[in-house]
């Protein structure tokens, strides 16, 4: 395949559709979305380290007096900050009988239980040992190295974002039956966005499409729908950096830089012992345009509405990785 040729850039963001094509009548992209090419793909990604690294939540959502807890491959996590406003992550069952901790109080940095009192600073008492936690400002990470089984790294690879200060962002989070190479199949078949998502894409074509090599990366061409004809179209470049992550960014068009990264974190079974996976979504926006400040300064206002439109689109491709897990897990998906 050719490589991509950089578009001219446009006065404009917006543009508006000549002839729209119906939905019906659009490209089909079912020969290019080849099976084999997808799992090549996903083959590469899941070969890539993580170094035990796995995100919990938004960054956002970690109050000052509660903690943030979730399941992670199994093991209860539980996230707060210590009196010198340090994330502390570590098992989320107290030592002394098993409670909750995401149930417990944080006072002054100490996490206090909430069956007998038994107060946890962060250090390693009575048999609670912490475990390494990293916060990237957008998004919270802990490493869990029984589960992962990698060589442990001191920190994340987090991906490059957009300097948080000139920033607008927004985190979306659900969760799906099914496992994380299911989500990152889902991100990684770019070709479905138009017919599966046409409330949001329309005129999407891959110009170039994932291989082995140095540049395993998929671009496409695509126009996000506004309103009636009027779109903003744009190149978006998807790379796997990792197993459980795919990030993609904007290099041509409105909101050059901008990157939407993915996550994929494996939660543990469910009651039917089917398997439960997170979906972290980090949408991490920026624009050179001088209205781009007024946006920041309105983010907890737009920050719902950008998890909306996340959520609408998750809705739909939770059900294409969940389909995918049903048909793995009984032999019978296709390819």
């Amino acid at each position: 395949m050719k490589p991509a040729r950089p578009r001219p850039p446009k006065r404009l963001p917006l543009s508006l559709r000549r002839a729209p094509v119906a939905w019906q009548r659009q490209r089909p992209t079912w020969r290019e979305a080849r099976p084999a090419l997808i799992a090549d793909a996903l083959k590469r990604a899941q070969a890539r380290p993580t170094g035990n690294w796995y995100v919990v939540g938004a960054t956002r959502d970690l109050r000052p007096d509660r903690p943030l807890a979730r399941t992670v491959a199994g093991r209860e996590v539980v996230l707060w900050r210590d009196a010198e406003g340090r994330l502390v992550a570590g098992p989320g069952a107290c030592p002394h009988l098993g409670a909750p901790l995401r149930d417990s109080p944080v006072h002054c940095g100490t996490l206090v239980c909430h069956w007998h009192g038994l107060a946890l600073d962060g250090t390693p008492f009575a048999g609670w040992e912490p475990w390494p936690a990293h916060d990237d400002g957008v998004l919270l990470w802990a490493r869990l190295d029984a589960a992962g089984g990698e060589d442990p790294t001191n920190r994340p690879e987090v991906p490059r974002r957009p300097a948080a200060a000139d920033a607008l962002t927004a985190v979306y989070t659900g969760v799906g039956v099914c496992e994380p190479d299911d989500v990152v199949a889902n991100r990684l078949d770019a070709w479905h966005g138009a017919w599966f998502h046409p409330y949001s894409f329309v005129d999407l074509t891959v110009v170039r499409a994932p291989g082995p090599g140095d540049d395993d990366s998929l671009t496409v061409d695509v126009s996000f729908k506004v309103a009636g004809r009027l779109v903003v179209p744009v190149r978006a470049v998807f790379t796997a950096p990792g197993p459980r992550t795919v990030v993609m960014r904007i290099t041509e068009g409105e909101g050059r830089g901008s990157v939407v990264e993915t996550h994929a974190t494996p939660l543990g079974p469910d009651s039917l012992g089917r398997p439960r996976t997170a979906v972290v979504e980090a949408v991490v926006a920026s624009s050179g345009r001088p209205g781009f400040a007024a946006a920041r300064r309105a983010a907890p206002l737009l920050r719902p509405l950008m998890r909306a439109a996340a959520a609408r689109l998750w809705r739909d491709d939770l059900a294409y990785a969940e389909r995918r897990w049903a048909l793995r897990s009984s032999g019978r998906l296709p390819g």
